[in-house]
């Protein structure tokens, strides 16, 4: 991830190039130091350090991306906000609702602008659909199934890294996946009414690392230790608007390579989208009712910032593009006092789901968001 906001930095003047401020990557933090020195050889930086509270204190820095794991997100969110710079950070923001909302108050008392790593509202095709939807183009919405399924974790011999972990990683597959789909129930659909919730555990043990691990990799022999969070969660959501929705993610969904998408039914119509096929829309809308037939859209340069990227519709754009639209988003915030994207505040909702999820679970019955009660 820190790949990708580096890489995103550095693109940003291509895509966007009336966007002011413009960054420029001065400092990499990472403990590895072979792989701090190899990301600055990459990306032409200055320089590296190992600890990231030198990064943190050093004055001509004005803007910091958070890319490490869960467990650090909260005390390295407060401290970059303390130190009066802004903050690009990855979801979900720490272990909790608590941790978020910790991160939220240190933003709001330094006055710094904040960005939060949920990407796919960041997709054309989504916000296109975000417009149909406010339109009324498929009319009411009635119910929708959102769905985060993967295989990263479904080899049972997947290093037991950080993300297995309760202490470290938080609840699994709900801070990895499920807050992205949170995030865009209510980007697409509006609050949360109340949920239940359920969970399971598939790949008990795991095999443990001999040394710092990178992305999703293999070990294999030696000890192997319990894995202790969740694999796979799916909630029914009742919606303030009365909808209806199932939202559902895997992390070791054997077959199913990033299948994440959305159905949304509404009294005249449907919309679906898969991000395997970015920038495309099913769409059925009309007054047919039955039998009605859906359509294929392809988005285009007026739909959120496609034309950013390519000349003309059916073009396909990427996941690191998503991210050069994130840090374009941040950088637009610092020069102007507007909410520009996804923030802090989006993480502490999407955290107060998670956690009411983790609260279903527990007591076996439906639960209210923390900001709907």
């Amino acid at each position: 991830m820190g790949r990708a906001h580096a890489a995103a930095y550095a693109r940003i003047r291509h895509h966007y190039p009336d966007l002011t401020p413009v960054p420029r990557l001065m400092v990499i933090a990472d403990e590895v130091t072979d792989r701090a020195a190899a990301a600055a050889a990459q990306f032409d930086v200055p320089a590296t350090v190992a600890d990231w509270r030198e990064l943190v204190a050093d004055p001509t820095i004005g803007a910091v991306s958070v890319t490490a794991p869960n467990f650090l997100h909260r005390d390295i969110g407060c401290a970059v906000a303390a130190a009066g710079k802004h903050l690009w950070i990855e979801k979900p923001v720490g272990l909790s609702a608590a941790d978020a909302r910790a991160v939220a108050s240190a933003a709001a008392t330094a006055g710094v602008r904040t960005a939060v790593g949920f990407n796919y509202r960041n997709v054309p095709a989504v916000a296109a659909a975000r417009e149909l939807v406010a339109a009324g183009e498929i009319g009411e919405v009635t119910h929708a199934r959102f769905r985060l399924f993967s295989d990263y974790a479904a080899h049972p011999d997947g290093a037991l890294s950080w993300r297995f972990q309760r202490d470290r990683g938080g609840n699994g597959v709900l801070g990895d996946l499920a807050s992205h789909g949170a995030d865009l129930v209510w980007f697409l659909l509006g609050d949360i009414e109340s949920l239940v919730a359920d969970t399971a555990i598939f790949v008990a043990e795991r095999p443990k690392p001999t040394g710092a691990t990178a992305g999703h990799q293999l070990a294999s022999g030696g000890e192997r230790g319990p894995v202790e969070n969740e694999d796979y969660v799916s909630a029914q959501l009742r919606m303030a608007g009365g909808a209806r929705c199932v939202l559902e993610a895997s992390r070791v969904s054997v077959g199913a390579q990033n299948s994440y998408g959305f159905e949304i039914h509404g009294t005249k119509g449907v919309v679906r989208w898969d991000y395997r096929r970015m920038g495309e829309l099913e769409v059925g809308a009309g007054d047919a009712y039955q039998d009605l037939s859906v359509a294929t859209r392809f988005v285009g340069p007026g739909s959120g910032d496609y034309a950013a990227f390519q000349p003309g519709a059916a073009n396909p754009m990427s996941y690191d593009d998503l991210k050069v639209i994130e840090a374009a988003r941040f950088c637009e915030s610092i020069a102007e006092p507007t909410r520009a994207g996804a923030t802090i505040d989006d993480a502490v909702r999407a955290a107060e789901v998670l956690d009411a999820m983790t609260t279903s679970v527990r007591e076996g019955t439906w639960i209210a968001p923390a900001s709907m009660r």
